[in-house]
């Protein structure tokens, strides 16, 4: 074979090849775009917007907002064996904006705001459910009001982070609960104030993406790390879809961040999850319709959305309840 055939054969090779990465690429890429499926449930008795949302004892638990621009008590439990809904004991004050998370079986609902959907009030209460007694039990407040914090469980306490005060401003205040002598204390403040973020807890370090650091326009990608061994906050890599108002819970070992608010006139259908094993961001099957002010959970085989807005601010709330799953 002359040289110029071989130089000829190897280029033929290296197309060939480089062909057969980006066809492989292109192939992940659109699984990822594709995984998953979303299906509608029976709905919520009435559209709510702005609740908070936990997953105790086998159930969905959706839990105040504000229907209406009424912010109320609301509380109603979903049976995923019966696809059906009951009203369970109110919250024992009304609230929208509230953070909830789950330890040991108690649902824990932290802070909130008072006035519908203008941020209005930030509360520092804290309260904790028992889904077996259907009972509220009041603790003690946190040392400063919000709204909009973001609230996980991580190592028998429940740390609440960021949120928006009283005045309205955004806050970077990073409190953590004790059950045990029902007291709270400070931990190493959040980066950069915001709030109306995603939050989960992965290998024992706590991960918040997206928010928003003033008004609903004002949004970003940001991804922060806290490890509690150290007291201290890395970032991460950034979210693919700069969002605030959105939801977020550890599924199959993702990070799953769903929906937002895209003002003026739009809401995410983003379904977006974070890696941790490989570092990295993927791309999953979009919610039926963009979304803010819902919140998600797992019971380890679906992930639930409950109400929310299907347009930016709460004239859109909705009733739906949607459920997805991974293969």
């Amino acid at each position: 074979m002359s040289v110029l055939n071989c130089a000829r054969s190897l280029k033929l090779l290296q197309l060939t090849a480089a062909c057969s990465v980006a066809m492989v690429a292109l192939t992940a890429g659109a699984r990822a775009q594709s995984a998953g499926n979303w299906v509608m449930k029976a709905p919520l008795p009435a559209a709510l917007s702005e609740v908070g949302v936990a997953y105790a004892d086998g159930k969905v638990h959706v839990m105040g907002g504000s229907v209406l621009g009424f912010t109320g008590p609301y509380h109603q439990e979903y049976d995923p064996a019966t696809d059906k809904w009951r009203t369970r004991s109110p919250l024992p004050r009304s609230l929208d904006h509230l953070g909830t998370a789950v330890l040991n079986g108690k649902i824990y609902a932290i802070g909130g705001f008072v006035g519908g959907a203008v941020h209005k009030d930030g509360q520092n209460t804290a309260f904790e459910y028992d889904p077996a007694l259907d009972t509220w039990r009041v603790l003690a407040p946190m040392k400063a009001g919000r709204g909009s914090v973001s609230v996980v469980a991580l190592d028998g306490k429940i740390h609440a982070i960021g949120g928006r005060d009283p005045a309205g401003t955004t806050v970077g205040t990073h409190e953590v609960y004790d059950p045990a002598t029902n007291t709270w204390k400070e931990l190493a403040p959040f980066p950069k104030a915001r709030d109306h973020m995603a939050a989960t807890v992965i290998d024992g370090k706590i991960h918040i993406a997206g928010g928003r650091f003033g008004a609903s326009t004002d949004r970003t990608k940001l991804h922060d790390v806290y490890d509690p061994q150290g007291n201290a906050w890395t970032p991460g890599p950034p979210l693919p879809t700069a969002r605030s108002g959105l939801a977020g819970t550890l599924y199959r070992g993702l990070f799953l961040v769903l929906g937002g608010e895209a003002p003026p006139n739009a809401t995410n259908p983003e379904n977006e999850a974070y890696d941790a094993k490989t570092d990295s961001w993927v791309t999953l099957a979009p919610m039926p319709g963009g979304r803010h002010a819902t919140a998600a959970v797992t019971d380890g085989n679906h992930v639930y959305l409950a109400g929310g807005s299907l347009t930016p601010g709460g004239a859109g709330a909705t009733n739906q309840l949607i459920v997805f799953t991974l293969p």
